[in-house]
């Protein structure tokens, strides 16, 4: 029960420092101007708690706990984030007025190497702690 909660909250703290880091410093400005309209003054923080919460589960479950190696870790969490962020990217392209292929390549871009440290970090603090 160690591992997977060590592995748990290793993904989470790293995934939530990236993406704060990333959407609150580096691209809110950018997001505001392509996105405009269809961005909330404030983010719902139910739907946000309950996103990171699930994504890294599914990040534990499928990526660091079966890694063999951290290099495998960084791999799968890669593809699980390409994945992922481009399911959410292209469908946003291809429904939402205002949704551009800037936007999806730069967030799917993002998703992909955000997951990839995130699985890796976690996949590296379970095997040493646990």
């Amino acid at each position: 029960m160690k591992k997977p909660l060590i592995a748990y909250v290793a993904t989470l703290l790293t995934f939530l420092l990236l993406d704060g880091i990333w959407l609150g410093l580096l691209m809110a400005p950018t997001y505001r101007e392509l996105l405009g309209a269809l961005m909330l003054e404030k983010p719902l923080l139910v739907p946000v708690a309950v996103f990171y919460c699930l994504y890294v589960f599914g990040c534990v479950v499928f990526v660091v706990l079966p890694a063999l190696s951290w290099q495998r870790a960084a791999k799968l969490g890669a593809l699980l984030g390409l994945v992922a962020y481009g399911t959410y990217d292209l469908t946003n392209w291809a429904t939402l007025r205002g949704w551009s292929m800037q936007v999806s390549l730069m967030d799917w871009a993002w998703g992909t190497v955000a997951t990839a440290v995130a699985c890796t970090v976690g996949y590296l603090m379970a095997k040493r702690f646990a």
